[in-house]
């Protein structure tokens, strides 16, 4: 059960950093403590994807290609950079606020002020003179509201770049999902057209029979049947060879013509790799891109809400201006033409309507959904942890079962054509061995991609690269 918002947020306002305040109070909000300091080991430091030696567990030069050429290209990774570059420049602007701003003008100005603007009609005055002059605006941080901007400024900005690599893994794991795909619809169809050129010619055989008078027409329809069906399987396979490398052009900043050429050949699927020595789940956990921007996000609004109680408080301002006035330009610097004041301010806002209130039950309810979205990515984390890490067990799994099924199927069909050549077996078992032939190849070479996609939402769930 959650602490009370009011209790809560005296910590969040009075910690030394917005980071601290959540630390000093995540056993009684968040599911997930968040340390004072984070402390990896370097075993667990975080690298690109492009930096990463992972890639090269799949010995697939292409797939490497493929990623180096999507860090380059992609828009959405180019578009994450810009934010970073935008939260930059946003911090930039809350630390100026430390210094004071200072305006020089320059100006003559010729004139008549009326002489009977007052009680007494006299005469009217006209003045003719240059001027140059500073003024300056500073408002003194006194109540640390300044220094409450800037952590939320220094938050938001590391919560940016937490979102470029989080968008960097994610691209890279895509780029592998559906080069993978790519080269696992590939395999099937290099399976459907090699079985569909052996039921070609079992067809032949068993029209030849027919012709003889040994077959009847039943067993030739059988056949054209299961030729038939193996030849349509095919266009919904070239269809997902083509929507693969129109994914792929999208991910690399390409049209599908410009690399269509250089993925459309068919090549082996990569090894399915087991996974490293991946040290504590929960210590490659804290490094999730996604849980750090939550975390800094955090920050930012414990900031926030120190930001709107601080505008409660007093606003000390100081003012001044200096310069020099004279009817001709040669005395501007003259004993007597220079002028100056200086106005400190110290403003309050009594009353105004309760729009701080409503300013500070806004911060605090921004606090509490970053809190849950907080709790959230992390408990969402772990179970991409675990169902990746079960998808893997289960299709390396069926991966070892099928290639004993497979074996099986192969001498069945075999067998089978053996004795219908020879008259000792019915048409069916043909048909029967043909048809499972092909589904558990099928079905094996699915498990391999499974298990290869598996192997990357690994990656991806853990945040990343990582070094073995």
């Amino acid at each position: 059960m959650k602490t009370p918002l009011k209790t809560a947020l005296l910590i969040f306002v009075t910690a030394g950093t917005a980071s601290q305040a959540i630390a000093d109070d995540s056993h009684n909000w968040l599911l997930d403590s968040i340390p004072q300091k984070w402390n990896y080991q370097s075993v667990y430091s975080q690298t690109l994807p492009t930096d990463d030696d992972w890639w090269k567990t799949f010995g697939d030069p292409t797939l490497d290609s493929l990623i180096n050429l999507a860090e380059k290209e992609n828009f959405n990774l180019a578009a994450a950079l810009q934010r970073i570059e935008m939260a930059k420049k946003t911090l930039e602007v809350a630390k100026s606020a430390y210094f004071p701003s200072v305006d020089l003008s320059a100006g003559w100005s010729k004139g008549q002020s009326s002489g009977a603007s007052g009680p007494v009609v006299a005469k009217s005055s006209p003045y003719d003179y240059f001027s140059l002059g500073a003024t300056m605006q500073w408002e003194v941080d006194l109540f640390g509201r300044i220094t409450q901007n800037v952590k939320a400024g220094k938050a938001a900005y590391n919560a940016s770049k937490a979102e470029y690599d989080g968008t960097m893994v994610s691209l890279a794991a895509n780029v592998a999902k559906a080069y993978i795909n790519l080269r696992t619809y590939q395999n099937e169809m290099e399976v459907a057209q090699s079985h569909l050129g052996e039921q070609e010619k079992v067809l032949a055989i068993v029209e030849a029979r027919f012709k003889a008078g040994l077959a009847s027409m039943l067993e030739v329809t059988q056949s054209r049947t299961v030729v038939a069906s193996t030849r349509a399987s095919i266009p919904a396979l070239e269809a997902m060879i083509e929507s693969s490398i129109n994914s792929l052009a999208l991910l690399t900043a390409r049209y599908p013509d410009d690399i269509s050429s250089w993925l459309a050949a068919p090549a082996p699927m990569p090894d399915v790799v087991y996974g490293a020595n991946l040290g504590v789940p929960a210590d490659l956990l804290r490094r999730r891109p996604d849980i750090l921007q939550a975390e800094y996000q955090l920050a930012q609004y414990a900031a926030q809400v120190g930001i709107a109680k601080k505008d409660f408080l007093p606003t000390l301002s100081i003012s001044g201006s200096i310069g020099t006035q004279a009817h001709n330009a040669k005395n501007l610097f003259g004993e007597h033409s220079m002028y100056w004041e200086v106005n400190p301010t110290l403003s309050w806002t009594l009353f105004d309507g309760l729009a701080r209130n409503y300013r500070t039950a806004e911060a605090k309810a921004q606090l509490e959904a970053a809190v849950d979205s907080y709790n959230y990515t992390v408990m969402n984390a772990v179970i991409e942890v675990y169902n990746a890490t079960t998808t893997f067990k289960s299709t390396m799994k069926t991966i070892k079962l099928t290639d004993e099924v497979i074996d099986n199927s192969k001498q069945s069909l075999d067998l089978a054509v053996d004795r219908y050549k020879k008259g000792l077996s019915p048409f069916n078992n043909v048909v029967d061995a043909q048809i499972s032939y092909l589904t558990n190849q099928d079905s094996q070479i699915t498990a391999r991609g499974k298990a290869l996609i598996a192997v990357v939402n690994l990656y991806e769930a853990l945040g990343g690269g990582w070094n073995d």
